[in-house]
């Protein structure tokens, strides 16, 4: 990264935000030394974020019940023993579209098993269970973009 007369290397700039259309992320920030560059998109994303659409119901090991019933349930259980995301990305169920899905609701886990994947930056992360137990809820859809701290699976 070079600093110039006038400023910051603006090709630095057009590189971070290309990174940002490829891997669909909303903002990336770079550090060297004592020079910072924050790069993220315009607050049409910040208002999606801030006033997202209802969420569906989570897929729950339960019985059907009504949706009202359902909801503070699964709340209580996603704030408490819920898997957060630890990354920005996009995360699928399996490993492949036509694959058998890494965990299923009812399952028992073991510590370190892998949950799901999230592709970050064109890397695909395994994320682990941190904890044994039996999977209650998948939280949320094959393929569907996540947010750091974002509930995925419960794990009771």
């Amino acid at each position: 990264m070079s600093i110039k007369k006038n400023g910051v290397d603006q090709q630095l700039i057009r590189d971070l935000a290309g990174i940002l259309n490829d891997t669909n992320l909303t903002e990336i920030e770079v550090e060297l030394g004592d020079l910072k560059v924050r790069v993220s998109r315009q607050a049409q994303a910040v208002h999606a974020v801030a006033a997202p659409l209802p969420a569906p119901a989570p897929i729950t090991a339960a019985p059907a019940q009504p949706a009202a019933a359902a909801m503070p349930a699964a709340a209580a259980d996603s704030s408490k023993n819920a898997v957060p995301s630890p990354m920005v990305g996009t995360a699928y169920l399996a490993p492949a579209p036509d694959a058998k899905p890494f965990v299923e609701i009812g399952q028992k886990v073991k510590e370190g098993q892998t949950l799901l994947i999230i592709e970050a930056m064109k890397t695909m992360n395994q994320i682990p269970s941190p904890r044994t137990g039996t999977v209650t809820a998948i939280l949320i859809e094959d393929a569907q973009p996540v947010e750091y701290g974002m509930p995925l699976v419960v794990i009771e």
